[in-house]
């Protein structure tokens, strides 16, 4: 469903070589409504996968969830911003992720206290953020290449630059608050559990590392004004550092190690 629905925006959205009545008026009644039902389908599924007997987790689980919440949030902003062209983003990457956690069992979690059930839904959607924020970015990108370059032959009709642009940094520094908050909880976690802030590993490494490129894009952007191919450029270093962080981890421990 996710899949179809991004066919059906790609040739509406992007395929348009001039604005139709959709791109006009944004995402219509039945569209909206369409994107609900695997919506809600995914959430059901997550929800009796992950916390179905006991706490499963692991990259697969990571990535369905992330992008479980990446169409929440855009479904959400489309009530309120203009964000024509994202849905063929964001909506294939969500039917990639979703049936991975069939595929990959992920890890027994001994720990499901409050606490930690806490931390790890902040870091959830600390994860889904910065996935909208790289999105926002590449949609960034594709506006400013049709600036540039009028006679390319993609895609259509798109939303104006500054719009995309103000979107990124409004999602990124939101993302940026959700990721604070993960570490530190995380560090309160890790002072119950070792009796200290911060295990240096490179988990701990990635974790400090992306949060302080985030850190400076924003301080750019608010100082100096960064924006463009800067912006793209920092976003994307920032979101390698997060997978790097969580989902590698993950993944190595799972598939590579067979640690499950």
């Amino acid at each position: 469903m996710y899949v179809g629905l991004a066919w059906h925006f790609w040739n509406t959205r992007w395929r348009a070589r001039t604005p139709t009545e959709a791109q006009k008026v944004g995402l219509r009644g039945w569209e909206r409504t369409a994107i609900l039902v695997p919506l809600g389908l995914h959430g059901w599924l997550l929800y009796h996968g992950v916390f179905g007997k006991e706490l499963r987790f692991g990259f697969a689980q990571a990535l369905s969830v992330m992008m479980f919440i990446g169409v929440a949030l855009y479904w959400v902003e489309s009530l309120y911003y203009n964000l024509e062209g994202m849905q063929p983003l964001v909506l294939p990457l969500a039917g990639l992720a979703a049936p991975l956690p069939g595929l990959f069992a992920g890890r027994s979690i001994p720990d499901s206290s409050p606490e930690f059930k806490l931390h790890l839904t902040l870091a959830m959607i600390a994860y889904s953020l910065f996935i909208m924020a790289l999105l926002h970015a590449a949609l960034m990108a594709l506006v400013e290449r049709r600036l540039h370059q009028r006679s390319a032959s993609f895609p259509g009709n798109l939303p104006p630059l500054l719009t995309v642009e103000h979107s990124l940094f409004r999602v990124i520094a939101i993302a940026f608050v959700f990721l604070t908050l993960t570490l530190a909880t995380g560090m309160a976690l890790t002072d119950a559990m070792f009796g200290r802030l911060l295990r240096f590993n490179h988990e701990t490494v990635f974790a400090i590392l992306s949060w302080a490129t985030f850190a400076g894009l924003l301080l750019g952007r608010y100082a100096y004004g960064w924006r463009g191919r800067t912006a793209l450029r920092w976003t994307i270093a920032g979101f390698v550092l997060v997978l790097l962080a969580n989902i590698g981890t993950a993944f190595v421990l799972e598939v590579v190690l067979k640690r499950t």
